[in-house]
């Protein structure tokens, strides 16, 4: 289709194949921690797992659905101005995704709630678990040459990541300003952190399948070194603005909205 040789379409639809299959692959991650914590008889696997799907529940809720709308309109884009007639569907969809983002507990509730309760639950022990899993992902098959920018590029987002939330341990305490100020962008930074996981978990199972003449896992492999070489640098914007802390933002009196 020649429609798809504009590098901006390209962009368009490549940020959304990217989110979409990085977000099922750490939605199926959570979910199996939802079975190992009511299934599982060994404490120690309950207590972490219990501890993966508090943290990330406002993350998938928050990340994905914010993301998706945008993606959502991103896809109305690609039909130009047809994108507002009815028979596409398009606009549908971007009606459909818009309320995904206020129901079951709006997406900043959801970043207030990861910030101000879910952060500092158990002495913080749910993100430092966090950390570790991806630690020890990164760790394994560390000397694959085709997975080294998989694991750049989580290794640079989750290490963004521990900035933010020793930020927020240091500075959101101490003015609770600061806390609501970086919420929705360290909740996007934990999102981009997670999809980076995801892609990581991707990587190594399509790598295993690569030489099996099926041409599906070289287009994950293509696609998801997209989401590294162009989505995960997004974090490095959500750092600065959290790190700036709430001064600029609480600035203005009401009036002079």
């Amino acid at each position: 289709d020649p429609i798809i040789v504009h590098p901006d379409v390209r962009r368009l639809l490549l940020d959304a194949k990217a989110f979409n299959e990085g977000g099922r692959a750490l939605l199926y991650w959570t979910s199996l921690q939802g079975d190992l914590e009511t299934r599982t008889q060994d404490e120690a696997v309950k207590t972490k797992a219990a501890d993966m799907m508090a943290l990330l529940t406002p993350v998938l809720k928050g990340y994905l659905t914010d993301k998706g709308f945008e993606n959502a309109v991103n896809a109305q884009q690609v039909y130009g101005g047809h994108g507002f007639i009815e028979e596409w569907g398009m606009s549908q969809f971007v009606r459909d995704a818009r309320i995904a983002m206020i129901y079951e507990g709006a997406n900043g509730v959801q970043a207030m709630d990861l910030v101000g309760r879910k952060l500092a639950q158990n002495g913080g022990r749910s993100v430092m678990t966090f950390f570790i899993e991806v630690d020890d992902l990164l760790a394994e098959d560390a000397g694959n040459a085709e997975l080294a920018p998989f694991n750049e590029g989580l290794k640079e987002s989750k290490e963004r990541l521990q900035k933010a939330t020793m930020w927020l341990m240091q500075n959101g305490m101490a003015n609770p300003e600061n806390a609501g100020g970086a919420a929705t962008d360290y909740l996007h930074l934990f999102g981009i952190t997670g999809l980076a996981f995801g892609w990581r978990l991707i990587a190594k199972a399509a790598l295993a399948k690569k030489d099996s003449g099926d041409p599906f896992y070289a287009t994950k492999l293509k696609t998801g070194q997209y989401f590294i070489a162009r989505i995960v640098p997004q974090g490095a914007a959500h750092l600065a603005k959290i790190e700036t802390g709430a001064a600029s933002l609480m600035a203005l009196t009401a009036d002079e909205f």
